[in-house]
C-alpha cells in the first residue's frame, strides 16, 4: 500500500526520510506569521503543475520519494499527486505557523473526496532535538478528516486573511474541537497584536523581560527550545526582526545592538554576525517604562508591519487586551 506524508517543517520531513518508513514526504514550508500574506490566485499556483521553470515556491520543491522522477510529477498538481497514493496523513504539530499552513491546505482540499477520503490528520508534538525514530514512535493516534474539520479549517482560514482581526477574534465562541490545536494558535496570535498599554507582542514583551532578567545577549532573547524564551509563534528570523525593531527604531526600547539588520546579508559574512552574537544589550528608559507599563511604543516609534490580513500602522492599529482577552479597536 502506497503512502504518503504530508508536513510542514524540514525537521519533520528529514525524520521521516531518516525512518524510512513511507512512501514518500512533500513537505510544506510556508510563512503565514509574518509578512503580507499572498493572493489566493498567487497560493493556488503552488498547487498546480510544476512550471518548466525551476521554481522555489512549489509543492514539488518539498517532494522527496522513493523511485520518483521529475517527468512522474511534472505534469501533476498536487491533487492528481495525492490521488496515486492509498494512504495519505497530514503530520502537524502545535506551532502557530503549522497550523496555518494545515487550515490553508484543508482548504485547498475540502472540494476534493478522492484525496480528503483516504487523509488522517496526526496533530504530532514538535521534533525539536528527539530522534527521528523516536518522535514517529511517539506519535498520537491519526484520526480521519471529516466535514466539520474541512469546514472549520475554511472558516479560520478566511478569518486569517480578513482585513481586521475581529473575525479570527470571533473564531473563540466556535466548536474548534475538530481542530484540537486551534483555539492555541488563536490566542497565540492575537496576543502578537500589540499589547493595549504597551504596543508591542507578546514575543517582544518576553523579551525585554528576559533582558531584564540578565540574559543580555541577542540569541539569548530568542524562541527556540531550552531556551527562557518558551514562547513559539515566532521562528528565528521573525525574532530576529523584532529585535530589529526594538533596537533600531527611532526611539529604541533596547541598545547596544552592535550590528544589523538581520538579514541574509548579516549572515554570509562571519566579522559581522560575530559582531552581533557578541552584542551586550540593555533596556533603554523606554523599555524599562515600556516593561512597567508606564509608556507605549507606538507613542514613539512608527509601527507598520502585517498580521495575517490585517495592515498594523498607528493610525490604524488594532490591540490586543491580554488581562481581558478581548480585542481593542483602533
Amino acid at each position: 500500500m502506497a503512502r504518503l506524508i504530508l508536513t510542514f517543517d524540514y525537521l519533520a520531513e528529514g525524520a521521516h526520510k531518516c525512518a524510512d518508513v513511507v512512501d514518500c514526504v512533500v513537505a510544506f514550508r510556508c510563512n503565514f506569521v509574518w509578512g503580507k500574506l499572498k493572493s489566493n490566485d498567487s497560493l493556488k499556483t503552488l498547487f498546480s503543475q510544476r512550471p518548466a521553470k525551476r521554481v522555489f515556491e512549489h509543492w514539488t520543491e518539498g517532494l522527496e520519494g522513493r523511485s520518483l522522477t521529475a517527468t512522474e510529477i511534472r505534469n501533476l498538481g498536487l491533487i492528481e499527486f495525492c490521488e496515486g497514493f492509498d494512504a495519505i496523513e497530514l503530520w502537524a504539530d502545535p506551532a502557530p505557523n503549522t497550523q496555518l499552513q494545515l487550515i490553508w491546505l484543508l482548504d485547498h482540499l475540502r472540494f476534493h473526496t478522492s484525496v480528503t477520503s483516504r487523509l488522517r490528520l496526526v496533530q504530532s508534538a514538535r521534533i525539536d532535538n528527539h530522534r527521528p525514530e523516536d518522535w514517529i514512535a511517539q506519535r498520537p493516534r491519526a484520526v480521519s478528516i471529516h466535514a466539520d474539520d474541512l469546514a472549520l479549517a475554511a472558516t479560520a482560514w478566511a478569518a486569517w486573511r480578513a482585513p481586521t482581526p475581529v473575525e479570527w477574534f470571533n473564531l473563540l465562541s466556535q466548536d474548534l474541537s475538530p481542530l484540537p490545536q486551534l483555539r492555541n494558535t488563536i490566542i497565540a496570535l492575537l496576543e502578537e497584536l500589540p499589547g493595549r498599554t504597551t504596543g508591542l507582542g507578546a514575543t517582544e514583551m518576553r523579551m525585554l523581560e528576559l533582558l531584564a532578567s540578565g540574559y543580555v545577549h541577542p540569541y539569548d532573547l530568542f524562541p527556540k527550545y531550552e531556551r527562557p524564551n518558551e514562547r513559539i509563534t515566532y521562528g528565528f528570523w521573525e525574532a530576529g526582526n523584532l529585535l530589529d525593531g526594538l533596537a533600531r527604531s527611532a526611539q529604541p526600547a533596547v541598545s547596544g545592538l552592535t550590528e544589523g539588520p538581520f538579514d541574509g546579508a548579516m549572515h554570509v559574512s562571519n566579522e559581522r554576525l560575530t559582531r552581533y552574537e557578541n552584542s551586550t544589550l540593555a533596556l533603554t528608559d523606554l523599555g524599562n517604562a515600556i516593561l512597567a507599563g508606564a509608556d507605549d511604543f507606538g507613542r514613539h516609534n512608527p509601527i507598520h508591519r502585517w498580521w495575517g490580513g490585517t495592515e498594523l500602522t498607528n493610525d490604524c492599529l488594532w490591540r490586543w487586551d491580554s488581562a481581558n482577552r478581548r480585542l481593542v479597536a483602533p
